[in-house]
């Protein structure tokens, strides 16, 4: 019998059993309306979940309409959503996947273009385009008066009371999640969004006790999991996003102190990615290559004792296998080679020689296709090019 391979060995975390490694990351669709989901995200969801992923996020949700980053965000910050986003859950677990869903608020770094319309700050003209009735109500909110750069827009530095109510809209979030069916949750804390403008020394120069210090930085993630995990059941996952290195005052030694505070808190897994802090979610000190995050993912887990997700150019099911092999990880999370071949965990359980590999799929696909593969033995897949070589395809 052929040995299962690491990315297809099965996982428990808490009650969720994950049938295997792959995770399909939040994604930013933008395509929501006035915060609700629409086709376009049961497709989305439902062509990975029938790929084969194991567990599959629904991309970031904001817990306060101000924290919206475009016209398109989805929203959980009040009932009217959650039969919503129950289809979603639905879906996703009706082709045997685990539904996650990530919640998060952009901060100072809401109320902007979609990023294939510049990304740019909107403004009143474009909001009324794209829809928005309530402008005057989608305020910029940060830790302090600091833009993003000299030519961002300026928001409004919250008060200490109003900081404590965004700890519970999270809360309340959370509470919607599982009441929409979601059996995994993650809080978005990376990517200077405003979890991690907190966390910044750069983007928060409060003096109350959310700023100053690295402790009461910290303060505002570690009240936000306590509250989640007073809202979200003890037999559910929690994950958190962090980044890790953000080139610009947050770097890996304090992501291991912040994710041995949160793991005491009742987190599970850290998602490991970079930067976002000065711009782009890449970050300026390293070459951008195959599997440039692992490096993160594999200090949390070692030195923080906490279960790790790698993310970022992981690209090939050789690459996925040996990060969890070399025990770097505990998951692997894809994002744009998703995009690009949405039947990657199956394509991978081919790569890598899983037993009944066609099985990771629905019923609907692993029928016809094992029955193509066992009846037609000379047929190739598309997507399976065994090394560089594709000279051993030519007839």
């Amino acid at each position: 019998m052929p040995k299962t391979p690491r990315l297809f060995n099965p996982i428990s975390i808490r009650n969720v059993n994950l049938k295997n490694r792959v995770v399909v990351a939040p994604m930013h669709q933008y395509a929501a309306v006035k915060g609700f989901p629409t086709d376009w995200h049961l497709m989305n969801a439902g062509r990975f979940a029938a790929g084969g992923a194991g567990l599959v996020f629904i991309e970031s949700t904001k817990v306060d309409r101000r924290g919206c980053g475009t016209a398109g965000d989805l929203g959980l910050w009040n009932d009217a959503f959650i039969p919503h986003f129950k289809k979603l859950a639905d879906f996703i677990r009706n082709q045997d996947s685990v539904p996650g869903i990530q919640l998060g608020h952009s901060g100072r770094k809401a109320r902007r273009f979609r990023p294939w319309e510049g990304g740019h700050p909107l403004t009143p003209e474009g909001a009324a385009l794209a829809g928005v009735t309530d402008w005057d109500n989608w305020e910029l909110i940060a830790p302090s008066p600091i833009g993003s750069n000299n030519t961002e827009p300026v928001p409004r530095s919250l008060s200490t009371k109003e900081v404590q109510e965004l700890v519970a809209m999270w809360g309340q979030a959370a509470a919607r999640a599982h009441a929409a069916g979601f059996d995994v949750l993650e809080i978005h804390a990376a990517h200077g969004y405003l979890i991690h403008q907190f966390l910044s020394p750069q983007a928060n120069q409060r003096n109350d006790m959310y700023g100053g210090s690295e402790e009461n930085r910290m303060r505002f993630a570690t009240e936000i999991v306590e509250e989640v995990r007073r809202n979200w059941p003890e037999s559910k996952p929690l994950f958190m996003r962090l980044s890790v290195e953000d080139d610009a005052g947050w770097d890996p030694d304090k992501s291991v102190i912040l994710s041995r505070l949160v793991k005491a808190r009742g987190v599970d897994v850290i998602d490991c990615s970079s930067g976002g802090m000065r711009g782009s979610p890449v970050i300026s000190a390293g070459p951008v290559s195959y599997g440039y995050q692992v490096p993160y993912a594999k200090k949390i887990r070692n030195e923080a004792e906490i279960k790790s997700m790698a993310v970022g150019l992981i690209v090939h099911a050789e690459q996925a296998e040996n990060i969890l092999k070399n025990e770097e990880a505990d998951l692997i999370a894809l994002a744009r080679e998703l995009l690009h071949n949405p039947n990657w965990a199956l394509d991978a359980a081919l790569k890598l020689g899983a037993e009944n590999p066609y099985q990771v799929t629905p019923p609907a696909y692993d029928y016809w296709l094992e029955k193509r593969a066992s009846s037609v033995t000379s047929v190739t897949p598309s997507t399976y090019f065994p090394g560089s070589d594709l000279n051993s395809l030519k007839g």
